[in-house]
């Protein structure tokens, strides 16, 4: 189910996407609001669901996690309480930063950020342990062409 929004809320998201760090006072004088009718948008927009956080753009590879990971895994398991666990499973690796169960040859794509190879082979070893998994396969990202784009409300949303 998606909210309804117009041009403000969806020029209020755009801001966040692209400068999180701003102040309301900033995002209410750039879309023409008083601060209150803005916090009033913001909090209407969080309990919908459509704002779920403010966060950092931090640089992984300054930071010493210099392996991206596109990890594709098919398994013979399509039942709910397998399906729970191994998500479950998942979540709790700290190297997963997105994770999607997909249609077409592959159940799930994971895409997980590590130290280099051995990282990833101790993070693959975590990922099987316990799980009876038909295939897994790592694409590994040799460069980020475009990454965390932010939506293109003001376009895709009319």
């Amino acid at each position: 189910m998606s909210i309804q929004t117009d041009q403000i809320d969806r020029a209020l998201l755009d801001l966040l996407q692209r400068e999180g760090n701003l102040s309301q006072r900033e995002l209410a004088a750039r879309v023409g609001l008083s601060q209150n009718a803005c916090w009033r948008r913001l909090k209407r927009l969080e309990e919908a669901g459509a704002l779920r956080g403010r966060r950092a753009d931090i640089d992984a590879a300054a930071l010493g996690l210099g392996l991206t990971v596109f990890v594709m895994i098919r398994t013979r398991h399509h039942a709910s309480d397998w399906a729970r666990s191994f998500r479950a499973h998942v979540e709790a690796l700290p190297e997963v930063v997105d994770f999607h169960r997909i249609g077409g040859h592959w159940d799930y794509m994971i895409k997980a950020i590590c130290t280099d190879m051995a990282g990833y082979d101790r993070f693959y070893q975590a990922l099987i342990r316990g799980f009876d998994i038909e295939a897994v396969t790592g694409h590994f990202a040799m460069e980020a062409m475009l990454e965390n784009r932010p939506l293109a409300l003001r376009s895709v949303l009319r």
